[in-house]
Parts: structure tokens; sequence; C-alpha cells
């Protein structure tokens, strides 16, 4: 009797477990239900949220709303525009405005585009680009492109600074449009031509020696290079001075007259279509990036040579050393405004006796280019402060020497990016002289406590505007003979010559 009340017990909390079970997956079955009436079926909140911004990024590939892209562009391209924000000037320097400023186009990263890609993509970090095949119809008065086949309409600013709102301020919009819209009629045709369009601006900051080089011209090669003179370009912002200025550049890679396209009354039709150029990298080309493969500076400068009848690929002597014929030249980059040399005849005279050919250019807006580009081109070592002066650094032939001289106020960071980091993909030997506190002459204007000369960097941190106005736009520069012969030495020795001799 008393084993079989043990089992009536056992039994019991046995029954009672599976009922206390049953009750927990009847609960858990009857919240299911209730879920799946007030929730879509088979999606969590994390599901959908996911889904939804998947469907924002598609979204974002395939085109942009204006408003909304202005918004989201700053926050991405504020850390990027810390780095690259920087305005090398000559006297008539234009400040940069230190906001971003994104195009209205829709762009996926280069290293993520799928393999076919969108008619806009983002081309580099500096700019958008749109290429399209079809019916290409060019209406320049009102900056539209009407293509077939097209799906929906993209816009784009046609320059490579996109996240540069003073800059982008200068230049027009484009818009690229399905051919049958919105039953508006279809804009015949006036001239037809079997070359590409290519669209780009001339606005932002040209007129500018080193803008001019590095966001208009040596994007444009990147791109036209390789229609191999059948590309025709189409200048939206157009400059007549500033188009005549470079039209052996432009008549080197093309063909086909430039047109001032904002002023055009002609519907132009063409088979192919690319709006804006291609950035890659600061007065640079990037070889492993280039269409056709393995086009890089040293392939610019020469069209440059041809551009301008320049005779000197290499800064090679006569026979094997130099004599009293051909000394070796040094040109002194001079400068009217700031950042000016205050002992630049005593520079000259140091420099002779050390046995260079001297001479000091003084370029500005108005120089004729290839009547300098050959004055540089005759030159072994250049010597400047920084500033745009030293884009002419692309006439030099490989094997010369720049000498660039840093202002003083912690610029180390924009000398390199400017120009001793593009000096090797030209093939050029790169020297730097750092201004020290007692050359500068904002020695004479601050105090030595003064954050201007005590502490750079604070300035620094005020912004682009603040650094811009102290060290670049007040200060000129007194070198010391002492050290700045150790310098000219220096490169005498890198030149063939000096090697030859070691």
């Amino acid at each position: 009797m008393k084993s079989n009340r043990n089992l009536s017990r056992g039994e019991g909390r046995r029954l009672g477990n599976v009922a206390l079970i049953a009750f927990m997956l009847g609960s858990l079955l009857l919240l299911s239900l209730i879920r799946a009436k007030f929730s879509p079926i088979g999606k969590t909140g994390e599901a959908i949220k996911a889904e939804e911004q998947q469907e924002m990024r598609k979204e974002s590939i395939k085109m942009v709303d204006t408003a909304v892209n202005d918004e989201t562009a700053a926050s991405a391209a504020e850390e990027e525009e810390e780095a690259t924000q920087h305005n090398p000037t000559d006297n008539s320097d234009s400040s940069n405005g230190g906001g971003v400023s994104s195009t209205a186009l829709a762009a996926t990263d280069n290293h993520l585009r799928p393999s076919s890609k969108p008619v806009c993509y983002e081309s580099s970090r500096r700019s958008d680009t749109c290429e399209a095949a079809g019916d290409v119809r060019v209406q320049g008065r009102v900056q539209t492109i009407h293509i077939a086949p097209l799906e929906q309409e993209w816009k784009v600013k046609p320059y490579c600074r996109k996240h540069d709102a003073f800059a982008l301020s200068h230049v027009k919009e484009w818009s690229l449009r399905p051919l049958l819209s919105g039953g508006a009629p279809t804009p015949a045709c006036t001239i037809n031509s079997s070359a590409t369009a290519f669209v780009l601006s001339t606005g932002g900051f040209t007129g500018n020696l080193f803008h001019d080089y590095t966001d208009v011209l040596i994007p444009a090669f990147i791109t036209a290079r390789r229609y191999a003179g059948e590309v025709q370009f189409l200048v939206s912002s157009f400059k007549s001075w500033w188009t005549s200025k470079y039209l052996q550049i432009f008549q080197q890679l093309s063909r086909h007259e430039v047109i001032d396209i904002d002023a055009d009354e002609e519907i132009r039709c063409y088979p192919n279509v690319v709006v804006g150029p291609t950035f890659h990298k600061e007065l640079s080309v990037d070889a492993s990036r280039t269409a056709p493969p393995g086009t890089s500076m040293s392939d610019f400068r020469a069209m440059l040579r041809g551009a301008f009848g320049l005779e000197r690929a290499a800064a090679t002597p006569s026979g094997d050393r130099w004599d009293i014929r051909r000394r070796p030249r040094l040109l002194i980059i001079s400068r009217r405004a700031s950042r000016r040399f205050l002992n630049e005849r005593a520079m000259v005279d140091m420099a002779m006796s050390l046995g260079f050919d001297v001479r000091v250019g003084d370029p500005d807006v108005s120089t004729d280019v290839s009547k300098f580009a050959r004055l540089v081109n005759s030159a072994d070592v250049m010597v400047g402060v920084h500033g745009d002066g030293l884009t002419n650094m692309v006439f030099l032939p490989a094997g010369a020497v720049l000498i660039q001289v840093v202002p003083y106020g912690g610029l180390e960071w924009l000398a390199r990016g400017t120009f001793r980091e593009p000096s090797a993909d030209m093939e050029i030997h790169y020297l730097e002289y750092m201004i020290q506190l007692d050359e500068t002459s904002l020695s004479e204007e601050y105090s030595r406590d003064d954050p201007v000369l005590k502490d750079p960097g604070a300035i620094h941190k005020q912004g682009w505007n603040a650094l811009k106005t102290v060290y670049l736009d007040k200060q000129n520069v007194k070198p010391h003979l002492g050290r700045l012969k150790n310098t000219f030495m220096e490169a005498l020795k890198l030149l063939p010559h000096g090697q030859s001799n070691k």
C-alpha cells in the first residue's frame, strides 16, 4: 500500500508538469497569433529596419532629390574636406568656402560600383561623372541633355570639387533626361556629330593656376584621352580668355571645335556623352585607374610638351658634364603680393656664385602660357614659395629639382599634398625649405607670445579662412642665405652632372 501511494504521487507530479508545459506552449501560440495580427507577417522590427535601409541605399544609387542630397552629403564630406580643403593661390587668391556641397546626383562608391554601373556615379572622392550612349541631344541653352534610352532624370555639376559649396556656386547644374519625358516635344537635331560629347565646367576656382590643372585640365586629360581625338568639349560656365589660354591643350585632346555650350542655340546630337571629368589626385594621374590602362602623369607631361613645343623631356647636360655654354639653370618663381621673397636679389647673387644661370619668373593670370612654359622647361632647378606659381612644375623636364619654400605656420601638410606628392609622379626631385621664425615677416607684426607665432595649431583650429588670412595672405619671407645655399648645393648634386661627379 505504501508503495502504491508513492506511485500515485509521482504520477500526479508528472501530470502537473505536463499541464504546465502545455499551458506555456498555448500561451506562446496565443502571443504569436496576436503579433501576427498586428505586425507584417514574417518581419521582425529589425528585419523591417534593415529592409528600409536597403531600400534607401538602392534609391540613393538610382536618383537623388536635391534637397535631401544637400543635407546628407554635408556630414559625409565634412571630414574629407578637413584634409583636402586648401587653395594654393596667387595674388588674386580665392577663399575656400569651407562648406560642403553635393551635386544633385546619385552616386555609389567606385569600389562598390556594380559591373553594370548606373548612368551617373561617383568617379572619385572629388568628382561625379555621367556616361550614356544612344540618341543623345544636347540643349546647351538650358543645360539639358535628352537621351534615349534613359529611364529617369539625373543631375550633376561637372566640376571636380563636389564637396566645396563655394566652388560649386560658380558651376551650372546639368540635367540628363529621358528623350520622351512628360509628353514634351522631342527637340530636333540641328547638328549631328559622330564624336563623343564631353561636358565640363570652367567655373569654380579656374583662373588660379593650381586649380586650372588639378580641377579641370588633368581630369579632362584623364577622361578624354581614351577617345583618341574623337571627342568634343562642350564647355559650361565658359570664359573665353581662359579657353584661349589653354586652347593648345584642348587641341591635343580633340580634333573638334571647343563649344561655349551655355550660349549655344543648336541642338547637338551625338552617339555618346560624358558629363563631368574624372579626378584622381592632386595635380596627378593614377595610372592604375586610367583608360587605356597605364596612362600616367608622364603622358600628360608629354602632351604638354607637344602642345607648347617644349624641347626638353629630361634634365640632361650637354655631353658628360655641364660647361660654360650650358650652366645649370635655376628659375626663381617671384611673387608680387603675399609670400614674397624679401631678399630676392641676394638670392640671385648667391645662386650665381654657385655656378647657376639664374632667371626670375613672375607669372600671373595674363602670362602667356607657351612662353612661360618654355622658360620653365629650360630650367634644371625651380624654387618658389608655396603658391599656385609652383604648378609650373608640370613643364619641368624629368630629373629636374623643385624646391618648395614652405611659409611659417605649420603648413607642412599643405605643402605635401599640393606639390611634394605630385613631384614623384612627374619624375621630379623634390626639396623643401622650411621658413623659421626669424625668416618670416610675421615676427615683425606679432609678439613672441602671440598664438600666431607661438601656437600655429590654435590658428588652424579656427578654420581655413583664419589660417589662409594669417599664414598665406599676410606673410612674406626672407630665407637665411647660408641655409638656402645648402639647399641649392643639394639640388646641384641631384642633377645628372652632380650625380656623375660623385
